[in-house]
């Protein structure tokens, strides 16, 4: 078993709760993703955030191309995995 934590960047709230959302009640993912505020260097401005939503998959069982595909739906992308 690996430790694949999978990161989708968001460009409001609104759009990382609703792919939350999607990913807990359509993908049926067994840990809740987390929700995280990523400022943009030297911004202070809250509406200049991105957001994160964090998913843990152990078991490799989330496509990273459906992912992928389900951020860019609500105008985001899919973290390519760091080594």
């Amino acid at each position: 078993m690996s430790d694949v934590r999978h990161v989708l960047v968001l460009p409001d709230r609104d759009a990382a709760e609703e792919v939350a959302e999607v990913l807990t009640e359509e993908y049926g993912v067994a840990q809740e993703p987390q929700l995280v505020r990523d400022a943009l260097a030297g911004e202070d401005d809250a509406e200049d955030a991105q957001w994160l939503v964090v998913l843990e998959d152990p078991d490799s069982t989330c496509d990273p191309t459906a992912l992928d595909t389900l951020a860019a739906a609500y105008e985001g992308w899919l973290e390519p995995e760091r080594p």
